[in-house]
């Protein structure tokens, strides 16, 4: 956590803690707890429905095993740092 004296751009209460450090820059725009809670309520909620898959023929640079399906299109010049999902995890 970081220490600071901060104010919310919302409701001008005081935030003098948060979970990352704030960009100089960008402190006119914190948000305290309540606040940024109550926008992520007020937010309408995507649903793109199911995530597109791309199908391939890729290889695991970690354990070498066959990866047949990804959700995003693979860079053809970044091909060979793929992962498998456990890979991944790990």
């Amino acid at each position: 956590m970081f220490e600071g004296n901060w104010t919310c751009s919302s409701c001008n209460a005081a935030i003098t803690q948060l979970p990352f450090q704030p960009d100089p820059a960008r402190e006119g725009g914190l948000v305290c707890r309540d606040c940024h809670k109550k926008r992520m309520e007020d937010k309408p909620r995507r649903d793109d429905g199911p995530r597109q898959m791309h199908q391939g023929d890729w290889k695991c640079a970690g354990c070498g095993t066959a990866i047949t399906e990804l959700p995003f299109e693979p860079d053809p010049a970044r091909a060979d740092q793929l992962k498998c999902r456990d890979c991944f995890r790990k």
